[in-house]
């Protein structure tokens, strides 16, 4: 592992970037005990404060653990899928909410990985998802529900869908274009005070994901993004209208 003294890149990022890439070529393995601070520091010639910041960034990214103790120390850590469900969640949401991306780009990259989970999930699912996206869609149903319980809901729902596909690389990388979106949709819903449509078509999703229908529910799966994308046309029109 090794770093440039001579870049103008901060040297605890640096130090944070060499230990990620050893770990993620394989040379420190899961459970395997770093260097202690001091010979870090020594190894790439820097203070043990610099090194104890780049252990921080690590741990933050959740690539290592940390222990106390006689046998303690910073440690690989074995990352698992839903451990890193909430980062993923986290940059998603900033990314969407600092307009680095346009609402119309997120919600067509969503449903496009929607539509690959829908197959699967039709085929897969268990009666567990099934059961979740029913009682999500009564919960839809209530007139009293807050926008916010609403949009909740929404996430619930398709969060049942996709992980019914029984594929954690889709599911992984759809929990953060689905939760990302939930604070527009709050905004949206709030606004345009539309829920029939997207309950009925909640309803007809789940009723071909029941009936073992992929072609079914990725079409209507298809006119649940067209009836997001009005919605979200017609707010937008009202907000840069001043209304």
């Amino acid at each position: 592992m090794k770093i440039d003294p001579k870049s103008t890149a901060d040297l605890s990022a640096q130090i944070a970037g060499a230990i990620r890439d050893a770990i993620m070529q394989g040379d420190l393995i899961v459970d395997e005990r770093l260097p202690s601070e001091a010979e870090l520091a020594d190894q790439f010639a820097v203070s043990r404060p610099t090194v104890r910041e780049a252990l921080k960034r690590l741990a933050a990214q959740s690539l290592i653990r940390t222990q106390r103790g006689a046998t303690g120390g910073a440690f690989v850590n074995r990352l698992s899928y839903p451990d890193a469900y909430a980062q993923q969640i986290t940059t998603s949401t900033l990314l969407l909410s600092m307009n680095a991306i346009s609402f119309e780009t997120a919600c067509e990259a969503r449903y496009a990985m929607e539509r690959a989970c829908v197959p699967l999930a039709a085929q897969r699912r268990s009666r567990d998802h099934l059961a979740t996206m029913r009682a999500e869609i009564h919960r839809q149903s209530q007139s009293g529900l807050t926008d916010e319980a609403f949009c909740a809901s929404d996430v619930a729902f398709h969060r049942a869908l996709v992980d019914g596909a029984g594929n954690p690389v889709l599911s992984y990388q759809l929990v953060g274009a689905v939760e990302a979106m939930q604070p527009l949709m709050n905004m949206i819903t709030f606004t345009a005070r539309s829920r029939d449509a997207i309950v009925a078509l909640h309803v007809a999703i789940a009723d071909a994901i029941d009936e073992r229908d992929g072609v079914a529910a990725s079409e209507r799966l298809s006119a649940l993004e067209a009836e997001t994308l009005k919605l979200a046309h017609s707010v937008f029109v009202l907000r840069s209208a001043g209304q």
